[in-house]
């Protein structure tokens, strides 16, 4: 792209993550945006500190050294802005933030299955807890709705209110409900609410209910018709409004408002926004899988042909909500990851005490065992959750199958932080359990969210830190999908290099295998079924195709779908320590 298209400004992109804050560093370099250096710290949202600043500073500090440049002012310790003439200083500044306690959030509309479940799905777009929910099937009396919603002490308050034009009568009492909740509530303490219902009672929504909320807003109808739903728009409002609570929540976020100039946008929207772009940068005609796994929550975005499924679980993360895990899970689901011989009580206190340490690492292998079963499970759920909100053309008949997909990219910290690449792979295949032939993904620096970020500042500049290689390829993986015995064969796979040399292999059912194929090449991989498997080409059907290389080539994941764990522990530990050493891990 030639640079007179490009604005060559630089751009400091602060994430403030649940456990970790980084500050990463975009330039133009021969004409190109470029991923240049990060630099990271503890987040510093909670005690001592209380003070998120005082992270995003040392960040920055961590930055500068890599950079050999300097960023914050010598006297005050502010950032520099806009660049200077001998190095120093950055032109730009933008920031996610997911750190901040999960949002107490009550929800309202009419009918359960209609605005109710809209408002719903909008919920379930941020870090977001549902406390209470009122709908006409709510069968308490007005008074106990309002103790309800007081004793709730909700931070948000979503109202979705029936359809563009629809009855107006029970959303005016949810009105009154509503307001009169918040008008009790201490000035303080008094919920945010959003609008997203009949556009025909927003001016009465506003009447009636902005005198009482700390902040009140309107967005365009999540579900205009019982047969349409479009919940971006709201979603947009909704990041908005998630930022303005951590301004009132967590000390420093004001300053980097003034920083970024307004430019804060919630990590898992930025993510989002970013899963989006890329769907329709590879012109995805089958879909581009996102998922991101870290200390304040598990985000699931799936981009299908441009449109947009996200899905942000922050009773899924692996922080301070990791206590509560097994309020959504049985411990035996957990343990069914364990590769070591460990105790449900041993694990019970893991999840406690990882609780109140989310940045604390694993010290022992033991511990690291642990944090990888919890992590399977936690993104394992999470991933199941998403898909009932996919599209209806790409949801299976069965509900824990997924769609075949053209990219699946991964990141986190329980990505990111693996003690190998292969790990990091296992991890994410028997999580998510793809279908079907798709190159894999990792971001190992977590600048997806920074890169949903500066979109906002300049267009061109996601795209060319992708396509400059800012994600590490770890390879394709063919996902095989049979009826088989453990240890029948299922498939045959030669993979021909582009200088006439061959690797052939012959995979049994339950078994992984590897064929070498360096970062950036290509090979034409030719696939022979056996019976009825399906490699991702149909049922019994052979074929050949060129396949992407990557740090670990071509994976070939012969252990069924959905993925079923043998019930004897002994054998389960040794099978999963067997499919670890497959993949170099």
């Amino acid at each position: 792209m030639p640079t007179s298209l490009i604005q060559t400004e630089s751009i400091l992109a602060i994430d403030i993550g649940a456990a970790t804050t980084r500050a990463i560093f975009f330039d133009v370099v021969e004409g190109q945006y470029r991923f240049i250096a990060i630099g990271q710290a503890p987040t510093t949202a909670e005690a001592p500190y209380k003070h998120v600043g005082i992270g995003v500073r040392e960040a920055i500090r961590n930055l500068q050294a890599v950079l050999g440049a300097t960023l914050l002012g010598p006297q005050d310790d502010n950032l520099i802005v806009p660049s200077q003439p001998d190095g120093s200083g950055v032109d730009a500044v933008v920031a996610t933030i997911s750190a901040g306690p999960t949002m107490r959030t009550v929800i309202a509309g009419l009918l359960p299955d209609v605005s109710l479940q809209s408002a719903r799905r909008l919920a379930e777009s941020t870090y977001a807890q549902i406390v209470d929910t009122l709908s006409l099937a709510d069968r308490r009396k007005p008074d106990q709705q309002l103790d309800d919603i007081i004793r709730a002490r909700p931070d948000l308050i979503l109202l979705a209110g029936g359809v563009d034009g629809g009855a107006s009568r029970s959303i005016m009492e949810m009105f009154e409900t509503i307001g009169l909740a918040s008008y009790i509530t201490p000035e303080e303490k008094r919920p945010m609410i959003l609008y997203a219902g009949n556009q025909q009672l927003a001016s009465n929504a506003q009447e009636t209910l902005s005198q009482h909320a700390a902040v009140f807003a309107t967005s365009p109808n999540v579900r205009p018709s019982l047969e349409v739903e479009d919940v971006e728009p709201a979603s947009a409002e909704l990041a908005d409004l998630t930022v303005k609570l951590r301004k009132r929540q967590l000390k420093g976020v004001d300053e980097l408002y003034l920083w970024t100039g307004g430019t804060i946008l919630p990590t898992a929207y930025a993510q989002g926004r970013m899963t989006r772009f890329l769907s329709q940068l590879y012109e995805s005609r089958r879909g581009l899988l996102h998922v991101n796994l870290g200390a304040s929550g598990a985000t699931i975005a799936a981009g299908f042909n441009g449109d947009l499924t996200l899905g942000v679980y922050p009773q899924f993360g692996l922080g301070e909500n990791l206590n509560a895990l097994l309020q959504h899970t049985e411990i035996e689901q957990i343990m069914r990851w364990m590769s070591l011989d460990i105790s449900a009580n041993t694990l019970r206190e893991y999840l406690f005490q990882k609780s109140l340490y989310p940045a604390s690492v694993p010290a022992t292998l033991e511990e690291h065992a642990i944090l990888q079963a919890i992590a399977r499970q936690a993104l394992y759920l999470a991933m199941r959750a998403t898909q009932r909100r996919f599209p209806a053309r790409m949801r299976m008949a069965q509900a824990d199958r997924m769609p075949k997909l053209d990219l699946i990219l991964a990141g986190g910290g329980a990505i990111a932080d693996s003690a190998s690449l292969g790990q990091s792979l296992l991890l994410l295949l028997d999580a998510v359990q793809p279908e079907g032939i798709a190159p894999i993904m990792f971001d190992q620096n977590n600048i997806m969210g920074s890169l949903g970020a500066a979109a906002t500042r300049n267009n061109f500049l996601p795209q060319q830190v992708v396509e400059a290689g800012a994600f590490l390829g770890a390879g394709t993986v063919v996902s095989v999908v049979a009826s088989a015995a453990i240890g029948d064969r299922v498939v045959r796979a030669k993979l021909t290099y582009e200088d006439g040399s061959e690797t052939r292999a012959e995979v049994k059912f339950g078994g992984l295998e590897t064929l070498p194929l360096p970062n950036g090449k290509t090979a034409r991989l030719t696939l022979a079924p056996f019976g009825r498997a399906d490699v991702g080409l149909g049922a019994g059907r052979s074929g050949s195709l060129t396949v992407t290389g990557g740090a670990l080539g071509v994976i070939i994941d012969a252990r069924g779908r959905p993925l079923n764990l043998p019930a004897d522990p002994v054998r389960r530990r040794e099978l999963i320590k067997r499919w670890s050493y497959a993949v170099g891990g």
